[in-house]
């Protein structure tokens, strides 16, 4: 019987976790496994539960909540023989997405019930470890706003987007990869070990979280007619198609420039000095992930990603109206 330990995080993510130990039980029932499910209790606990489930043998540690929860949790995790598994229940579910793990807390259950495990890459930037993406410039700094919003999801990014593109000021930067050298003034530069962001923002559609490499995105500054649909770009999966891309791949990147600043890892923003390093570490971490055969085809990701996103506009735009509407 295998063991498995289900850490729940109460108050992170945007759903309520209420059902989940219900689920667990009707999902878990086959006697394949000893389930043991924790909830934390202060900052920081689902390390230490972590570490004690390793301690203990567990064969797979669930986390079961937001990005910050999955992170914490991952992190603690990296070169051991235990799995992670993930109910994502996030705002953005960058790690969670990329592997196409269904964001259906029951489909999610069961894809951990199958335990198809595999393993994944990830980076560190001046020693912070991240599993998707880091970055610095524009996106460091609507990372930074976003964070201290209380709005979640696609629209409520594009907002943060469109609010603080007409504050920023692209700076000049010397970036080292593998093979060369590149001095560019840029509007953003991310490094990208899985494809997406978050809520569906794909900044590298191709990178590949088990290739050993980063996909590196370099965007030259942008006028404010190329804004929107750059920002299109992006929540459809399109966004190499644009002519202010460049990307590079890398197994290490060197990044400098003319003053320190704000630096996102994973989404969380984080002051960084002028010199960042960032490199990939290859099959770090053990992961559950659905088997082949119970994946969408990419056309049909690709069609859910886009109705997805436009669905938000739809609601957004009728939460907006009946804000509008005058009371009787």
């Amino acid at each position: 019987m295998k063991k498995i330990y289900f850490i729940i995080n109460p108050v992170s993510g945007t759903g309520s976790k209420e059902k989940i130990p219900f689920l667990i039980e009707q999902v878990f029932s086959s006697g394949l496994y000893q389930p043991e499910i924790i909830f934390t209790e202060y900052p920081g606990h689902a390390s230490d539960l972590t570490r004690s489930a390793i301690e203990k043998k567990a064969d797979i540690v669930v986390a079961v909540g937001g990005d910050g929860t999955v992170n914490e949790i991952a992190k603690s995790m990296i070169h051991s023989e235990t799995a992670l598994g993930i109910v994502p229940m996030g705002s953005g579910n960058g790690l969670a997405r990329d592997l196409r793990i269904p964001l259906d807390s029951r489909k999610a259950l069961e894809v951990i019930h199958k335990g198809n495990i595999t393993s994944i890459d990830y980076c560190k930037a001046n020693g912070h470890v991240f599993f998707c993406t880091c970055g610095v410039g524009f996106d460091a700094m609507v990372s930074e706003r976003f964070s201290e919003g209380k709005l979640r999801g696609s629209i409520s990014y594009v907002i943060s987007v469109i609010s603080e593109y007409l504050k920023f000021q692209p700076d000049n930067y010397t970036i080292m990869l593998d093979q060369e050298t590149i001095k560019e003034k840029a509007f953003l530069i991310t490094c990208a070990n899985a494809s997406q962001y978050g809520n569906n923002a794909y900044i590298a559609p191709h990178a590949n979280i088990q290739d050993g490499k980063m996909d590196i995105a370099i965007i030259s500054p942008i006028n404010p007619l190329e804004a929107g649909p750059l920002a299109i770009q992006l929540f459809t999966k399109q966004i190499d198609k644009n002519n202010k891309l460049r990307s590079f791949q890398s197994r290490k990147v060197i990044i400098k420039r003319s003053k320190p600043g704000p630096m996102h890892i994973d989404g969380d923003p984080i002051l960084a000095g002028k010199k960042i390093t960032v490199a990939t570490v290859p099959s770090g971490l053990r992961v559950v992930v659905p088997v082949k055969e119970d994946l969408q085809t990419p056309i049909q990701a690709q069609i859910n990603d886009i109705q997805s996103f436009f669905r938000e506009i739809s609601n957004w735009i009728q939460e907006q109206a009946q804000i509008s509407l005058p009371k009787l």
